[in-house]
């Protein structure tokens, strides 16, 4: 019988050559890390080896590795904050080992208990305090990765994996030139397609996107916004999740596109329509997971319905929108170069959930010692 993964045999080995946090005004998103990593590894015939923290170091791996050559690779993004009181937080961690475990089933790799890994995650993330930088908007970004490492040329299932967490101090993703983006309303190339893989968080979702990208880029956007179909469905905005704030009858609207296999299962969309549904009143507003397409939000700027669109993601959390352009003519978003009053909101109450200023449905986890 394979072993599962196990926190308990977890084994800790720290740095004899300890670095110190860089000042908070020059951290950069994923350039700098902290002094250690965690590794697991696992095999077909013994299943999940111990756990272990080590000093941050690189990996040996065989030219013939199968991650190099069929994308047997998967990740997640998350973040651990400071509180007030200088505890260690994480927000909605059990989401993300979920979707970690989605992802490694459609991937052929082998999945894992989530809380097991967390409780690893927990030990790194007190070894590692120091590198977590204190204040609103800093934070320790977490990496953790599934590969497959196996050595051939075969095309089949690895027997070999190796589950690995890195993590890099960051500051606030809006700076003092922050300005909402543009989009270019992507046609000719799409992000994902149905019964494919685009709601799974593999890499392969993210390399194929860089070159539209740069396309928009070439004409002043900052981003793709990714439309499928003759009938122009609006998916995702970039790598994030997108809403929409329109005006409905005498109430306002709420819309992201619904989770129909095109569309990663973010943490933050997720949060983002639990806490509109608490917290919104329901004689003032609709919340609505529909189709959409770039047409209906066309029609409803011209008829100044359209309020807000932001993108969310756990780098930003939100990221507003003040522009979309699609067919060369240009959908302006009327809150301009500001946040919308609902983009605000959400990012007011995820952040005060983050950082431990406020209690919602046990979402935030406090890291403890085993």
């Amino acid at each position: 019988m394979s072993a599962p993964l196990d926190a308990s045999k977890l084994t800790i080995e720290l740095t004899k050559t300890p670095s110190s946090p860089l000042p908070k005004d020059e951290l950069v998103f994923g350039k700098t890390f902290t002094d250690h990593m965690v590794e697991v590894e696992w095999s077909k015939e013994e299943g999940w080896g111990a756990p272990k923290i080590s000093p941050r170091h690189p990996l040996t791996l065989d030219p013939a590795t199968v991650v190099f050559h069929y994308s047997f690779e998967l990740f997640e993004g998350m973040k651990a904050y400071l509180d007030s009181k200088g505890e260690v937080r994480t927000f909605r961690p059990n989401k993300n080992m979920e979707r970690m475990n989605r992802s490694a089933k459609r991937a052929a790799l082998p999945e894992f208990d989530g809380e097991e890994f967390l409780k690893i995650i927990d030990q790194f993330l007190l070894v590692d305090k120091k590198f977590i930088p204190q204040g609103e908007g800093y934070s320790l970004y977490l990496r953790p990765t599934l590969i497959g490492t196996s050595v051939g040329l075969g095309v089949s299932k690895p027997d070999h994996a190796l589950l690995y967490l890195i993590a890099s101090p960051v500051g606030p993703y809006f700076g003092p030139n922050f300005k909402p983006v543009s989009l270019e309303a992507t046609e000719y190339a799409v992000r994902a397609w149905p019964k494919g893989y685009g709601q799974y968080k593999l890499g392969a979702n993210y390399v194929s996107s860089i070159e539209p990208q740069t396309q928009a880029a070439k004409k002043g956007h900052n981003q793709n916004l990714w439309l499928f179909g003759e009938e122009g469905y609006i998916t995702e905005v970039g790598a994030m999740n997108v809403f929409f704030v329109f005006k409905n009858g005498d109430k306002k609207e709420l819309v992201t596109p619904p989770l129909n296999g095109t569309i990663l299962p973010g943490v933050t969309r997720d949060s983002t329509l639990q806490l509109a549904r608490t917290k919104l009143s329901a004689d003032e507003w609709i919340i609505s997971e529909r189709e959409i397409t770039i047409h209906q939000v066309k029609e409803k700027a011209a008829n100044g319905e359209l309020l807000e669109v932001f993108g969310t993601g756990t780098a930003a959390i939100v990221s507003p929108v003040n522009n979309i352009e699609f067919r060369d003519e240009h959908i302006k978003v009327p809150t301009g170069d500001k946040f919308g009053p609902l983009t605000e909101n959400v990012l007011e109450w995820i952040k005060s959930i983050q950082y431990g200023e406020t209690e919602f449905d046990d979402w935030s986890r406090v890291a403890k010692k085993l």
